[in-house]
């Protein structure tokens, strides 16, 4: 007996990918753009390549009311304007130093995380899946916070765009330039073929070569960073202790 319905299957559109997307942003993305509009920019690529779930206008509301309080606290201890505004200028920038400082240790991780997810995503190639299918899988399977960002592309995919559209903002949204590589080689091999394996395990083996040349060189220059925080740490207690003997006298 027929009960009047039929199955319809809904079909994918490149369209849809839009509703993922953060449109909250100051900068207009020209790099063409006046100075305002860059440091816009570069505040909109903070925030997207930190990780953070904040919104740059709530990071700034923040950063003003870090500002306010320290430099309203600071007067009603010292009663002193000078240092008062140079206390209030670091807390606003308190939470903007956070955000710098997440963003190096979520890109430092990345980087850890490349070489092994490269090796998945080969073997995943060895068996004879799509492209599609082994980066759906290897997302799957990669812990935080790479797998974050390549699950972002899968569901992407899954939306309705192609692979070259998926991953084209990968690089921007992690700020590894690294991915650049990766992306391209994917690209290029869906539109003209190759062997995608050995271009993965060459660039799996390029990555591990450089994050070990990156280990030893930190290690190195651990000496020099640390005499210049502390050159910089005396610098402002010199600064200071010179506002608050200026308005003694």
């Amino acid at each position: 007996m027929s009960t009047g319905f039929t199955h319809r299957t809904v079909q994918p559109l490149p369209g849809f990918s839009e509703i993922l997307r953060d449109h909250e942003t100051f900068g207009s993305g020209d790099e063409e753009g006046g100075v305002s509009d860059s440091i816009n920019n570069w505040f909109d690529l903070l925030m997207l390549q930190s990780g953070m779930k904040v919104s740059p206008s709530m990071m700034l509301a923040l950063s003003m009311l870090l500002g306010v309080v320290a430099g309203g606290a600071v007067m009603l201890l010292q009663d002193n304007p000078l240092t008062a505004c140079l206390i209030g200028g670091l807390g606003a920038f308190g939470p903007v130093i956070t955000a710098i400082i997440q963003r190096q240790r979520r890109q430092r991780q990345i980087m850890q995380q490349l070489p092994a997810m490269i090796d998945e995503l080969a073997r995943a190639a060895k068996t004879g899946r799509s492209i599609e299918q082994c980066w759906h899988f290897v997302a799957s399977d990669t812990p935080q916070p790479l797998g974050e960002e390549l699950m972002e592309c899968s569901r992407r995919m899954a939306m309705g765009e192609d692979l070259s559209s998926a991953l084209r903002e990968l690089p921007t949204r992690t700020g590894v330039v690294t991915l650049n590589i990766l992306v391209t080689a994917l690209t290029v091999h869906q539109q003209t073929g190759g062997d995608l394996v050995s271009v993965l395990e060459r660039l799996s083996q390029t990555i591990r070569d450089r994050l070990l040349f990156l280990g030893r060189l930190r290690a190195a220059t651990t000496g020099s960073r640390a005499t210049a925080v502390l050159m910089e740490a005396v610098g402002t207690l010199f600064i200071l202790r010179i506002l608050q003997n200026s308005q003694r006298s």
